[in-house]
């Protein structure tokens, strides 16, 4: 599956990944292909942009043959024509009644322990790959200790206890369990496509079959990891061909065949809020079921008791990736007693935060290519009576500021005032590169303003991960009791830090579209069913019966089991 590496060793490529080719997987046999999808080096594009961009282009176009390709070239994955696309839900088609009669212990527990493994095993070639896509080191370690949460005992425990639950009400046997959709199909998005990936993994543990899109912008690690981590998994354990299936191609026609076809079930869609909400549409005049990760607008409150220093810890997090990850705080508010303090100590904090190669220790900034809505957004923000408390430059890797640099200077502005706030582009609406706005409550009493910061988190469009930093145990049982919104909560906690049990993804509003919530994808791609397995109950007495028992318990509490003979006819 891997080519050798067509050059010799150099200095210039250690600790980059070998060269690596893979083809589409489609009905457990690869698809070759003529065309090709060629990966650069993310690190040298920082070198010579426009001649390694332009070697893509002539290899992929066909006007030079790949028989010697230089160190930037890190890999290639096949372009799967129109067939392979069609013949990748055909076979998960085939393979889903299939895989679906397969004990959950198996296609659960067994894969999940499996999938753990592997990637642990695997952790740090996964980390290499998704440094030479372009992911700073300590972003890829990040995203891997995410992976292994995921797959790890104690979530996996918990999907178990939601797929399956068991009762017993006299002689019968009552069971509550979830049972696969059929086809799901993933579109990851670009910024975050492996992990995106393996989070679908989770749908082929429900007993559905996959199809997953590798982006064109960064297949690679997509591909390594459901060639060489899931697929060997999925065949030690006997899974049918088909029940995984990966292509990568153009997004636009994918997606429409996705819709078209009538063997797929489920479509997992990431992008941005506007176009995932008119694709929720097309999903639903089509008859599929949308699930949707879309743009976030998280909200982080901090209030005047909170720890400062660990507030504006958190907060430095809004930057990591230049502000490129839909997950991390987009808006603080803060109570106006401590504004400046944390203002003071979240510049502070930033000093931390640089730019530089992806496979540089400390590096948390990553180039920026387009930067005209940063500007375009800061401008906004001053004009309406922002003010700049740090950053907003562009600069070289050095730090050096620069107009033509391609990375951003983290960047705070001050809003003062809820009223308004929202009026404020950087406020309303997701930025998507390092500016976080900072919004000071007017001064008001604490029991005012505890009741504003929680209308203000409600009414938030979007609602991906909210968090909140107090000391106060009402001010946390409130925020705890009345904020609806988002689908993660957390509190006095890093934002973006993965936990056991709790969900990665998910969210309401235009981050989830209308069945937007915390997103399990062994959940979200299953739906509930309830069984009742009796040995042979009288119908009478199941209908009419259970009528008596409740008026012979009057105002106890109804009985965990009532044995269908102490009903009389």
């Amino acid at each position: 599956m891997s080519l050798p590496d067509p050059t010799p060793p150099s200095p210039a490529r250690e600790s980059r990944t070998s060269f690596r080719s893979y083809s589409s997987y489609v009905g457990g046999q690869d698809h070759e292909s003529d065309s090709w999808v060629y990966v650069v080096d993310s690190s040298v594009l920082l070198d010579d942009a426009f001649a390694s961009l332009s070697l893509k282009r002539k290899l992929e176009q066909g006007r030079i043959t790949p028989d010697s390709l230089p160190p930037s070239i890190v890999g290639r994955v096949a372009k799967a024509d129109r067939p392979t696309v069609e013949a990748a839900l055909e076979a998960a088609a085939a393979a889903a009644p299939a895989w679906a009669a397969f004990p959950l212990e198996t296609r659960l527990d067994k894969v999940g322990e499996l999938l753990r493994r592997r990637l642990s095993e695997r952790a740090e070639e996964i980390t290499r790959i998704l440094v030479s896509e372009g992911h700073p080191l300590a972003l890829a370690r990040w995203q891997v200790s995410g992976m292994l949460e995921c797959f790890g005992p104690e979530s996996v425990g918990f999907y178990h206890a939601q797929m399956h639950q068991e009762f017993r009400q006299g002689e019968r046997r009552i069971q509550i369990r979830r049972l696969p959709d059929g086809v799901v199909c993933l579109n990851p998005p670009h910024n975050a496509p492996l992990s995106s990936a393996l989070l679908g993994v989770t749908s082929v543990m429900a007993g559905n079959s996959l199809v997953v899109r590798a982006p064109r912008s960064a297949p690679l690690g997509v591909m390594y990891v459901l060639h060489e981590v899931v697929r060997p998994v999925l065949e030690e354990v006997g899974a049918p061909p088909g029940t995984l299936n990966v292509v990568c191609g153009d997004p636009a026609p994918m997606l429409s065949a996705w819709v078209d076809s009538p063997h797929v079930d489920d479509i997992m869609y990431f992008g941005s809020s506007e176009n995932g909400v008119r694709f929720q549409e097309r999903c639903i005049a089509a008859g599929k079921k949308p699930i949707l990760e879309l743009a976030g607008n998280d909200v982080v409150v901090v209030w005047k008791d909170a720890d400062l220093d660990l507030a504006a810890e958190a907060l430095t997090e809004s930057f990591y990736g230049s502000g490129q990850l839909c997950m991390i705080p987009n808006q603080v508010v803060v109570h106006p007693d401590v504004a400046d303090g944390l203002v003071a100590r979240l510049i502070r904090q930033i000093g931390h935060i640089r730019p530089g190669r992806p496979g540089e220790e400390d590096v948390l900034l990553t180039p920026v290519l387009r930067n005209e809505k940063f500007f375009s957004c800061l401008r906004d923000a001053l004009d309406k009576g922002a003010e700049l408390a740090c950053g907003g430059h562009a600069m070289q890797a050095d730090e050096t500021r620069d107009a033509a640099g391609i990375f951003l200077e983290p960047t705070v502005v001050v809003v003062r005032g809820l009223e308004g706030a929202r009026e404020v582009d950087a406020v309303r609406h997701e930025t998507f590169f390092p500016l976080l706005p900072l919004v000071v409550a007017e001064p008001a009493p604490d029991e005012v303003l505890l009741e504003r910061f929680v209308e203000y988190m409600n009414s938030n469009e979007y609602g991906l991960r909210n968090s909140l930093w107090a000391a106060s145990s009402t001010v946390v049982d409130t925020f705890l009791a009345r904020i609806r919104t988002g689908g993660l909560l957390k509190i006095n906690d890093s934002h973006i830090g993965f936990l056991p049990y709790l969900p990665t993804h998910g969210g309401t509003g235009l981050t989830g579209g209308v069945f937007g919530e915390a997103n399990y994808p062994i959940l979200r791609t299953s739906h509930l069913q309830g069984v009742s397995i009796s040995s042979g109950s009288r119908p009478r007495d199941a209908v009419f019966g259970r009528w008596k028992a409740l008026q012979r318990n009057g105002s106890r509490s109804a009985p965990a089991s009532v044995h269908p003979n102490d009903h009389q006819p």
